[in-house]
């Protein structure tokens, strides 16, 4: 029984080490497909371009 507790504790911390890594790629991902996010229009575009000079300077 006790080996049993172990294990399960072992791989439930696995677990949540592993969804803590993946979860943000998950939501990029994710805001990618589905299209949400910061749009090219409105302040998103003003600081695309700003983002898009420093980088060339």
């Amino acid at each position: 029984m006790s080996t049993m507790l172990t294990s399960a504790t072992v791989a439930l911390r696995m677990l949540a080490l592993a969804s803590l890594l993946m979860a943000p790629m998950g939501a990029v991902a994710y805001s990618k497909a589905s299209g949400h996010g910061i749009g090219k229009q409105g302040a998103g575009l003003v600081l695309f371009v700003t983002l898009q000079r420093q980088s060339m300077s």
